[in-house]
């Protein structure tokens, strides 16, 4: 734990290295600190604050620049967020209006990368869990049957199951009357551990055939969360803490084509609640090991479907980041559940 004249420098520090980008030296925090220390006090503090981690001292300068433990501990007890100005919400909410929604998606990445002059990503909406109204069974040869499925919202979809054996269409009909009297208005995902337990008294060639129905339904209603649109990637080529290392730059434009290592990042940022930040190796991706990455989870109709997020270098503005991160998933959320 860090006493607060410790904490005071380390967030001086840290604020004057991103707005900057230079190393802080001793002089310049105690101009901007507010502290009455000397000198040779706030060296000191400097010193413990780098023999614990939170800064590091390049070998060309006697200042000092923040760590990935330093910018942690400023993010999660340091940072004052700075809310947006109305204008910018105006800006944000003119952008997210009502409507298709893979124009919707294209939009929050396009205007993520606009505000923060960073890369701006999010994961296309995953298919909703689909509550069926009802199913039926039609024979269509000794072992082949076709099953029509009719979900709550009145869309239909027909899959054909291969059969071990024959069943007749009374079999069929009995059985498809015992699931949609059972199981009507649930999703296929909640039918599934439900049939272990309570199909145990039916005749085993009819469970087999109720969870064939089951599985045959989760794949036709399968789908989406698979990919991403990511837009201003090119303002990573503007970034001077990230345009000096070019071969680690096309690591990460690499990782964009490749997606399953970003998305997998992503995927951590859906099963969460609220903005999540990962600050270099944090990410767990090589490339990103000198990026920060924010997300936030965005919704439909009280459903989490996708995330959206912001990749930029570990010196950025947080305070101002977060906010338009977290503001675009809220108000990405309200358009498309309106729409």
């Amino acid at each position: 734990m860090l006493n607060d004249r410790a904490r005071i420098l380390l967030k001086t520090l840290v604020e004057r290295y991103i707005e900057e980008g230079e190393p802080v030296g001793s002089r310049t925090l105690s101009r901007h600190a507010g502290l009455n220390l000397s000198p040779a006090t706030i060296r000191n503090v400097m010193a413990d604050l780098e023999e614990g981690g939170y800064i590091a001292s390049p070998h060309t300068s006697a200042g000092r620049v923040p760590t990935p433990r330093g910018y942690r501990l400023f993010v999660d007890s340091l940072l004052t967020v700075r809310p947006l100005d109305e204008p910018e919400i105006a800006q944000i909410e003119s952008a997210l209006l009502p409507d298709d929604p893979q124009r919707l998606v294209a939009a929050a990445s396009q205007l993520l990368a606009e505000l923060t002059r960073y890369a701006g990503v999010v994961v296309t909406p995953r298919r909703r869990s689909q509550r069926f109204r009802q199913i039926e069974f039609l024979n269509l040869s000794d072992k082949r049957i076709l099953l029509i499925i009719v979900t709550a919202g009145g869309e239909v979809q027909n899959r054909i199951i291969l059969t071990d054996r024959a069943y007749s269409q009374g079999q069929l009909t009995r059985a498809a009357n015992f699931f949609n009297h059972h199981y009507s208005g649930l999703s296929f995902e909640e039918v599934q551990p439900r049939l272990q337990g309570e199909l145990r008294d039916l005749q085993s060639d009819i469970s087999r055939l109720m969870q064939a129905a089951v599985e045959a339904s989760s794949r036709a209603f399968a789908g989406g969360g698979k990919a991403y649109v990511i837009a201003g990637e090119a303002n990573l080529l503007k970034t001077p803490d990230l345009a000096s290392d070019m071969g680690r730059l096309r690591e990460l434009f690499s990782m964009f084509e490749q997606k399953t290592d970003l998305l997998q990042l992503m995927d951590v940022g859906y099963r969460a609640e609220g903005v999540q930040l990962f600050i270099g190796a944090e990410a767990g991706v090589a490339p990103l090991d000198e990026c920060s990455v924010i997300t936030a989870p965005y919704e439909v109709d009280g459903e989490m479907v996708g995330t959206l997020g912001v990749i930029g270098p570990t010196r950025m503005a947080y305070e101002r980041v977060i906010p338009i991160v977290d503001i675009t998933a809220r108000l990405l959320s309200n358009a498309l559940s309106y729409h």
